[in-house]
């Protein structure tokens, strides 16, 4: 017996007519295919047909299989090929929906429906990767003949026979493959990664449709300059959606896939994209899709494009997305803080980046806009001095605004010298006008002194202890306190002994009076009544937390007793948690955990639990009411059932905003930094200038209005055009204790 008589023989070409689902007709007319294939390669040499004999096993192997194994073989299809659907880019939208702000992404895809790819795009793909795709049954046996006799022929690999289902198949297990192991068996070439690639490809036809296999492969594969699937190929090369792609672009991009960089069309030289573009238009005219006319007329054409790069962080905005890059950047800090989305913050930036999620955040443009140009032109983004707001939405936590004069970017090569002398001294850069630091909250770190500002922690945890609003004290000019944590002059004997800015606040104050003027000395003594401890976990409870060791130390349980000077806002915070803190008051003492989300979408259109807000009763609805209306003396509004003692820190600041609106001021020793936090029943803000580089860095008396008048910008413009509400009074013996 000759060897080929022996080949023909072991590999029982007869017993292919049996086993396959599809109708038995069409299978037997295949057999016959394949065994004509094999005979006819078998004429060109043992060698090749050894190849052919390895490629054709699996319909030999299915054929022998009785119906339920070959069901078996199917259903476990989806278990070799791996369930979750290729890497997507996650959008991030500003609350209308529409306003890109960032994308995320290890591999820039967005997936797209068949019937969003233009036609001539879907024709271009087969002319080039498989015209006998709507033919065979996910192994193309002529192909196969054709590619085995031109590679012997030419003693090398010059043809490939894969089908455009198996490149589909092997585009899957490649996606799935987790070590270098299973990378390396699923793209070797070698027999059994052929075999395999095969089985799974005729699974495939058995399962999915040709439309749904040509969609999969449209979404999967890559054209180059990090665009994966024909969404993103269509954007990054021609600015366009994939529906809207005209002949000689699909040609043009049908012609990247075998060879991206070989084939570049955005290369300098673009004779061998041109070249490889012609030749899918003439495989098009061969096979029917266009007409002699339109391929004479468009390989005329020179390729034509209109590059897109789409961003991939926050640090790679679009120039009108620029003014978003720190709320980016919360939303990052966000996402990898939620325990649903992984088990370790790096699992769920990887979910992040690959989950192809649609986040609607809470951002408003039109406020954002305005808070932004206010911001950068009270504070030019080349000055050492931070200048920036946070606006949160109150009975939600949704951030409405968060504006900073800084540009969110990691080069500082520009940026001036470093404001502390000896940094200076050595070259140091500072963090301006370029810094990725959170300035304003939402990640790592600490903040700024946020001065007086902290005296409502500890109005507020007077009030719940039981102490009316009309508590009075005598305020001399300094007082000494029972602390030994703080500073003073050695006549306090080793006490914390604080003094008033002004001597015009010596006398009897209540917690209107004294928290209109900010009377240092009314609040050294009622935290010394209610306990420094009580006011520190009464920030705690807002939201605050201790990044710097210094406050954490004095934070400790164990110590927080002893931190009388906590009342004049000695400890680090950012403007988020500020405006956090507060808007819990504005909303009668309902705390919400503040979010840069109002909607996130999965790649399957279900919206994710995990956005709704994070609220829950932190006050009693009258201890909040009565912090309001003592704040309600800091802006010029007047409180409602008590006197706020003739004059005020923030006087105009309610005439300012238009309507009904409460805060406090916050400046701190030599005026180091400077805030204002103000609210309305709607919405609490809270805006600040410093230093952060330098925090012992002086801002001036002539910043300190800066905050006030940025947050009242920031009100009138969120709440411009709508219903004014009104702040409801408290009642009760919270008002004059009886």
């Amino acid at each position: 017996m000759g060897q080929s008589a022996h080949l023909e023989e072991t590999v029982a070409l007869p017993s292919i007519t049996m086993g396959l689902k599809r109708n038995e007709r069409g299978d037997q007319e295949r057999a016959k295919e394949v065994a004509t294939g094999l005979r006819s390669l078998l004429k060109v040499g043992i060698l090749a047909g050894l190849l052919v004999a390895l490629m054709v096993f699996p319909l030999v192997a299915l054929g022998g299989l009785s119906a339920k194994a070959g069901m078996d073989a199917v259903d476990r299809l989806s278990i070799e090929l791996g369930e979750s659907s290729p890497p997507q880019t996650t959008y991030v939208y500003a609350a209308d929906g529409t306003t890109l702000i960032s994308q995320f992404f290890d591999e820039f895809r967005r997936n797209v429906p068949l019937e969003e790819v233009s036609p001539i795009m879907q024709k271009a793909v087969i002319s080039a990767e498989d015209s006998r795709f709507y033919s065979h049954n996910g192994v193309d046996m002529k192909g196969i003949v054709r590619a085995a006799a031109a590679n012997r022929q030419s003693g090398e690999v010059e043809q490939g026979a894969s089908t455009l289902t198996m490149q589909y198949v092997r585009g899957a297990l490649r996606l799935n493959a987790e070590t270098s192991e299973e990378v390396l068996a699923v793209t070797e070439q070698s027999a059994p990664r052929k075999l395999r690639e095969i089985r799974l490809a005729m699974a495939t036809e058995e399962q999915l449709s040709k439309e749904e296999i040509l969609e999969r492969y449209l979404n999967q594969v890559y054209f180059g300059h990090r665009a994966y699937g024909i969404y993103a190929a269509s954007f990054v090369y021609f600015s366009k959606s994939p529906g809207e792609l005209t002949l000689p672009e699909a040609a043009t991009l049908a012609g990247l896939i075998q060879a991206p960089s070989s084939y570049d069309p955005a290369a300098s030289d673009k004779s061998m994209a041109t070249d490889r573009r012609n030749w899918v238009i003439d495989r098009m005219k061969t096979l029917g899709y266009i007409t002699e006319h339109q391929a004479t007329e468009t390989k005329q054409q020179p390729i034509e494009l209109n590059l897109s790069q789409p961003s991939n962080s926050c640090m790679d905005l679009s120039k009108d997305a620029a003014k978003y890059g720190f709320f980016c950047d919360f939303v990052r800090h966000w996402w990898r803080s939620q325990p649903q989305f992984g088990e370790t913050p790096r699992d769920r930036e990887h979910d992040l980046r690959r989950g192809g999620y649609t986040i609607i955040t809470s951002i408003e443009p039109n406020i954002q806009d305005k808070v932004y140009d206010r911001v950068v032109s009270t504070q030019s983004k080349d000055s050492r001095f931070a200048h920036g707001v946070v606006a949160v939405e109150a009975g939600t936590g949704r951030v409405k605004a968060m504006a900073v004069n800084r540009n969110f970017e990691i080069d500082q090569s520009d940026n001036g010298f470093h404001s502390h002398p000896s940094a200076s001294a050595n070259g140091m850069k500072g963090n301006y006008p370029n810094t990725v630091n959170a300035l304003l909250g939402g990640g790592d770190v600490a903040g700024y002194q946020a001065g007086s500002t902290f005296k409502m922690f500890t109005m507020l945890a007077a009030l719940e202890e039981g102490m009316p609003l009309n508590t009075k004290i005598y305020s001399p000019h300094r007082v000494s306190t029972q602390y030994p944590v703080g500073s003073g002059p050695a006549s306090c004997g080793g006490v914390w002994c604080p003094s008033n800015a002004s001597g015009a606040m010596t006398g009897t104050q209540t917690m209107w009076s004294g928290f209109g003027k900010s009377v240092n000395t009314y609040f050294a003594q009622l935290i010394q009544r209610v306990g420094a401890d009580k006011a520190v976990k009464m920030a705690e409870r807002l939201g605050l937390q201790w990044r710097s060791e210094t406050d954490a130390y004095f934070a400790d349980p164990e110590r927080s007793s002893g931190w009388g000077a906590f009342t004049l806002g000695v400890a680090d915070t950012t403007p988020l948690e500020m405006a956090g803190a507060y808007a819990t008051i504005a909303a009668e003492g309902m705390y919400c955990q503040p979010t840069p989300v109002l909607k996130a979408i999965d790649q399957n259109g279900r919206d994710l639990p995990q956005a709704a807000p994070n609220c829950h009763r932190e006050l009693d609805e009258q201890v909040a009411r009565a912090a309001t209306d003592a704040a309600l003396c800091v802006t010029g509004a007047g409180a409602k059932k008590g006197s706020c003692g003739g004059w005020s820190t923030a006087d105009g600041f309610a005439k300012d905003v238009g309507r009904q609106a409460a805060g406090k001021t916050g400046t701190t020793d030599s005026t180091r930094a400077a805030w204002f936090v103000g609210y309305t029943p709607e919405l609490a803000v809270a805006s600040f200038i410093a230093d952060p580089d330098n925090p012992f860095n002086a801002v001036g008396d002539g910043n300190a209005q800066k905050p006030i008048d940025t947050s009242a910008l920031t009100l009138r413009t969120a709440l411009k055009g709508k219903p004014v509400q009104q702040f409801t009074p408290p009642k009760g013996k919270i008002v004059n204790g009886r």
